[in-house]
């Protein structure tokens, strides 16, 4: 099976089908109903800006109005691998990492969402239990929408299921890119890549410091990345220490701060700090 086979709550996933309430074991995206989103408003790219800050006033007073709001404390689950829960979350403000426990029980890290995503979607998506849990890494404040709420809520505003399907789409293809990387790039330029890729995802919440500086908010321990870029723990420290000494990051305890993008996003494509390149 690869990472594009899995269907994860919050990482990758199959497309969303009308009226279900849970997850389905779906490999292919599944036509929505045959809807048109009026030609005045094309749809927006929750993947870039997140589910929340791509919709409308409109679209969020509604989902706002269907919605419950929780707070979560750190490491609180949102759901878990192998529940039936019927209910979607929204994050307003905080970060959550999206896990999956093989046989042994071994944890395996596959995403991480933030301010505006849609996360536990899978309560949307068909009839069986989820295959990933989503924990918070930090407080999280979040609207928890019932499952049979939020298809209504789609139903209502249906350019909303595009914007759904264009978020699973994009986890999708995150999860391809995952493998093709396995094959084609050292766990070092793996973990160049996605802090890149880290330090964009932040600056929606943030932007860009003033000094040009990339802050990584997801609070991700050497163990979390590790997992995530199919490397060991020490392949991570090493190469955090090799690019502090050619100043491409700073790291204290589970914070990341990019000092030159340019530099790393050429170690990520030539596996050698450009000042080392001639």
């Amino acid at each position: 099976m690869t990472a594009r086979d899995r269907n994860h709550d919050g990482g990758p996933a199959a497309a969303p089908r009308p009226r279900s309430t849970a997850d389905a074991p779906v490999h292919t995206v599944i036509p929505m109903r045959q809807r048109t989103a009026p030609r005045s408003r094309p749809s927006a790219a929750p993947q870039a800006s997140g589910f929340w800050n791509a919709l409308d006033d409109a679209e969020r007073s509604a989902l706002r109005t269907a919605a419950r709001p929780r707070t979560y404390s750190t490491n609180m689950p949102l759901c878990n691998q192998g529940d039936r829960s019927d209910y979607v979350v929204i994050i307003e403000h905080g970060w959550v990492k999206v896990t999956s426990a093989t046989e042994n029980g071994h944890e395996v890290m596959l995403a991480v969402r933030g301010p505006g995503d849609l996360v536990c979607e899978g309560a949307v998506l068909g009839d069986r239990q989820r295959s990933a849990t989503v924990a918070a890494m930090s407080p999280l404040r979040t609207l928890v929408i019932p499952a049979g709420r939020f298809t209504a809520f789609l139903d209502e505003f249906p350019r909303t299921w595009r914007m759904v399907s264009e978020t699973v789409v994009h986890r999708l293809d995150d999860a391809d890119r995952r493998v093709r990387a396995q094959a084609s790039s050292t766990g070092a330029q793996r973990l160049a890549l996605l802090l890149i890729e880290l330090s964009e995802l932040s600056q929606r919440e943030d932007g860009r410091a003033g000094d040009g500086t990339l802050e990584i908010r997801p609070p991700l321990s050497q163990e979390e990345l590790a997992s995530w870029v199919d490397a060991s723990r020490e392949t991570v420290a090493r190469a955090l220490k090799v690019w502090r000494a050619h100043g491409l990051v700073r790291t204290e305890r589970r914070k990341i701060t990019i000092l030159d993008a340019a530099g790393l996003r050429a170690y990520a494509q030539q596996g050698t700090p450009a000042s080392d390149t001639g």
